[in-house]
C-alpha cells in the first residue's frame, strides 16, 4: 500500500510533463510564423546594434581624418595670409623707400627686425641692417601705423634699437594735426598702450582723436599716425595725462622703415649754441 502511494504521484508528474511537451510541440508546429517573426526581430536588433557600432567607429576615424585635413588647410591658409600681409607691408615700405626715398632731410629705407624683446620693462630690437646699409645712431624705426623705436647702437650688419616699449623712449606727439604737443611714452603695461603727458588744461580733445608725431623731433618726420585718445586724467591740477591706444602692436612687428635725418647733426650744433 505505501509503495502504491509513492508510484501514483510519480506517474502524475510524468503525465503532466508529457502533456506539456505535446502542447509545446503543437504550439511550435502551429505558430512557427510567430516564432520566425520574433527570431527575425531579435536578429535585426542585433544586426542594427552591430552596424551602428561599426558605423560609429568608421565615423570616428573619418572625423579624425577630416579634422587632420582641416588643420592642414587652416595652416596653409594662415601661411598665405601671413605671406600676403608681409608682401603688403613690404610694398608699402618700398614705396616709402622708393617713391618717397627722401622727404626734405629725412631719408627712408626698408628694414626688418630679427629680434624683438617682449615682456620686459626695457625692451629692445635687433635690426637686420647696420652701418654698411647707411644706418646711424638715432635712426628712427617706424611703420605705416606708428613709431617702433630708435637706433641706439650700430654694427656693420646689425643695429640695436630701443623699442618704444621702453621707459627711456619719449616721442614728441601732437593731438590731431594742429593741437597741443607733449611727450608720448609707453604706459608700461600694454604693448599697444601709451600716455601723452603735459597737455595744458585749456586744450580740448575727445576720445577717438588721432595722435600724430609733432615734427618737433629731429628723429621722426611730422604727421606719422600713432594712435587714438582713449581717456584722460588731470595731474596736479595743471595738465592732462591722456591715455592713447596705439595703432601698431609693437610686439608683433617684423618689417619696418628706417628713417634718418641728414640735417640732425646741424640741428644739434645749433642746439649746443643755445645752451648756456
Amino acid at each position: 500500500m505505501p509503495q502504491r502511494r509513492r508510484i501514483l504521484p510519480t506517474l502524475a508528474v510524468a503525465v503532466i510533463f508529457i502533456v506539456l511537451e505535446v502542447a509545446a510541440l503543437r504550439f511550435m508546429r502551429s505558430d512557427g510564423i510567430m516564432q520566425d517573426f520574433f527570431l527575425a526581430r531579435i536578429s535585426h536588433v542585433f544586426k542594427a546594434k552591430v552596424w551602428g557600432g561599426t558605423q560609429r567607429i568608421g565615423d570616428y576615424f573619418a572625423l579624425r581624418g577630416a579634422n587632420d585635413r582641416l588643420a592642414e588647410e587652416n595652416f596653409r591658409l594662415a601661411q598665405q595670409v601671413r605671406s600676403l600681409e608681409a608682401d603688403r607691408e613690404r610694398r608699402h615700405l618700398d614705396s616709402l623707400a622708393g617713391t618717397f626715398g627722401r622727404i626734405g632731410d629725412f631719408r627712408f629705407q626698408r628694414g626688418n627686425i630679427v629680434k624683438n624683446s617682449r615682456g620686459r620693462q626695457h625692451n629692445y630690437l635687433i635690426l637686420g641692417q647696420g652701418s654698411e646699409d647707411g644706418v646711424t645712431v638715432h635712426t628712427g624705426v617706424i611703420t605705416s601705423r606708428g613709431v617702433v623705436g630708435i637706433v641706439d647702437a650700430v654694427g656693420r650688419h646689425y643695429s640695436y634699437a630701443l623699442s618704444f616699449l621702453n621707459p627711456e623712449v619719449s616721442i614728441s606727439a601732437r593731438l590731431g594735426r594742429d593741437g597741443a604737443v607733449g611727450p608720448l611714452v609707453w604706459d608700461g603695461v600694454r604693448t599697444d598702450g601709451a600716455i601723452l603727458r603735459e597737455i595744458p588744461l585749456q586744450h580740448k580733445f575727445n576720445p577717438g582723436d588721432t595722435v600724430r608725431t609733432s615734427g618737433y623731433s629731429s628723429i621722426f618726420p611730422p604727421d606719422i599716425p600713432l594712435g587714438t585718445v582713449e581717456d584722460s586724467k588731470i595731474v596736479n591740477g595743471a595738465t592732462y595725462d591722456i591715455r592713447v591706444r596705439l595703432f601698431e602692436d609693437i610686439s608683433a612687428v617684423r618689417y619696418v622703415t628706417l628713417v634718418s635725418n641728414d640735417g640732425r647733426a646741424e640741428i644739434q650744433e645749433l642746439e649746443k649754441e643755445e645752451t648756456p
